[in-house]
């Protein structure tokens, strides 16, 4: 079931691909939850590849970011992990967190126009697609959670590029007064 705004949200405790302990319930700043494909998705470590050019920006703004992937730690360190990420990535091989937060598949968000785009942009960036675990028509998700644990905004893809754009988290950051002024 798909969480919508002003929704507890429901608890997150594991173990990134680095052994770390993610504990979303003891965090007390706003979180940005995002949930992705394989590890070696093309797309996926794009967007990922833009959150961490937008880290320092978003951080200093106070959100924290969490990524789940649907691959086992092994395969996160092989691909993603690779791009050195400054927050946690959290491997999901069970679909316990899909399954717990909602995240679907669906096999008509696989070959869009805008997947089409992202793919060749991604594999020009080289990022080169590899193994697939779990469900390839996996949607991404992105949760944007207040410090107080309540979802502030749910956003479910409808194509396996759709995310929540980096300007409407900015928006959001400046609307819910953690910030002044602009990014």
């Amino acid at each position: 079931m798909r969480l919508v705004p002003g929704n507890t949200v429901p608890d997150l405790v594991a173990t990134d691909f680095l052994g770390n302990l993610v504990d979303l319930k003891k965090r007390r700043r706003p979180v940005l939850l995002s949930f992705y494909r394989y590890a070696s998705c093309p797309v996926c470590n794009l967007r990922m590849q833009e959150l961490i050019r937008s880290h320092p920006r978003l951080t200093a703004a106070g959100l924290d970011l969490i990524a789940v992937f649907q691959s086992p730690a092994e395969v996160v360190a092989c691909y993603v992990g690779r791009q050195d990420a400054p927050f946690p990535i959290v491997p999901d091989h069970e679909l316990v967190l899909y399954r717990r937060f909602g995240v679907e598949a669906n096999w008509g968000g696989l070959f869009t126009g805008s997947v089409l785009r992202a793919a060749k942009t991604a594999i020009g960036s080289g990022f080169k697609p590899g193994r697939i675990d779990g469900p390839l028509s996996r949607l991404p998700a992105d949760l944007l959670i207040g410090a107080d644990g309540r979802v502030a905004i749910a956003y479910y893809g409808k194509d396996i590029n759709d995310h929540l754009p980096l300007p409407d988290i900015e928006h959001w950051l400046q609307s819910a007064s953690l910030i002044g002024g602009s990014l």
